[in-house]
């Protein structure tokens, strides 16, 4: 399978919300789906299931518009929909029926994905009355219970300890194997590493970044360095470049480790060491810069940011 989205629009009244959006996944791979509150991610997702329609542009699996049904989605969204009053396994039987499933064969995926997902034990108790940890791993049996072809998780990883967050790992994992459409969003940027080859970067309803990440990660990183001193900290090291080596490299980042620079154009990459030690300063590390998808993301989303400012006071000065 093969799910298309081009040229996605979406407006509320007047006002357009989604400006473009272009991508595209498919069986056995997860794509990450990333951008800050209000970027437009949940609306991309509403308009895949159908819930919102898009004002132009169309959604197409396999090359074929798409035409949504329950049971080739599982939607796990963010903010959680199920009845806390209600039995567990009563509920995910439901909404097994309500996918198309027979009842038969609903009470056995609803066994199936809570023992699969350690909750069992709680099928014959009230929502409520569970953990905060296991209420969400109800909502997610909740979302694979039709057995969908295509699975949409939100922030799948809130509210879960290390132990029940690795039971999640290892059943995405799962899903991705066996050849089903996983789309994953989530402000936790180590999670989007771990499952996701390609992602989708969404910042006020435009994608500013997409395609293969470690293509992404290698194109970000050319021409980055790293560099740290044993005889003085990041910081010290941090000002002691942007004062007296700034002709050679562009000071991009610093922790209490180490400093990132950007060669510039037409430097020698061994200049600034040659430099550094004849200011004593004892090299302890000096290699390629091997980015986080947080630094990727942060610096993405940055650039954004200032460019809506710049746009902002560029229309304050025309008015």
């Amino acid at each position: 399978m093969k799910l298309e989205l081009r040229n996605i629009k979406k407006n509320f009244g007047e006002k357009e919300i989604l400006h473009g959006i272009n991508f595209s996944v498919e069986s056995g791979k997860a794509l990450g789906l990333l951008g800050r509150n209000g970027a437009g991610k949940t609306t991309t997702i509403r308009i895949i299931m159908d819930v919102f329609h898009s004002s132009s542009g169309e959604v197409l699996l396999d090359g074929k518009k798409l035409i949504p049904s329950g049971d080739r989605f599982g939607y796990l969204p963010e903010e959680r929909g199920m009845y806390p009053k209600k039995l567990v396994k009563e509920q995910l039987v439901y909404m097994a029926l309500l996918r198309g499933m027979k009842k038969k064969d609903a009470s056995a995926s609803a066994e199936k994905w809570l023992d699969r997902l350690g909750v069992s034990e709680y099928k014959d108790r009230k929502l409520d009355t569970l953990s905060k940890g296991n209420q969400q791993k109800v909502q997610l049996a909740a979302t694979l219970v039709g057995e969908p072809d295509i699975v949409i998780l939100d922030e799948p990883f809130s509210g879960l300890d290390p132990v029940n967050s690795q039971i999640l790992k290892d059943v995405i994992k799962e899903l991705i194997a066996e050849g089903r459409i996983v789309i994953f969003s989530s402000h936790q940027m180590s999670y989007v590493e771990e499952f996701c080859e390609d992602i989708v970067m969404i910042d006020k309803g435009t994608i500013v970044l997409s395609g293969n990440l470690d293509e992404i990660k290698e194109e970000f990183g050319k021409g980055r360095k790293i560099i740290s001193a044993n005889n003085m900290d990041a910081d010290a090291l941090k000002t002691l470049i942007e004062n007296d080596f700034d002709d050679l490299v562009k000071v991009i980042s610093s922790d209490k480790h180490k400093v990132v620079v950007e060669v510039k154009a037409g430097v020698d990459q061994w200049s600034l060491v040659d430099r550094l030690k004849e200011k004593n300063v004892d090299i302890k590390a000096y290699g390629n810069y091997e980015p986080s998808l947080t630094d990727i993301f942060i610096d993405k989303a940055g650039k954004a940011e200032e460019e809506i400012k710049d746009d902002s006071e560029n229309n304050k000065e025309v008015e």
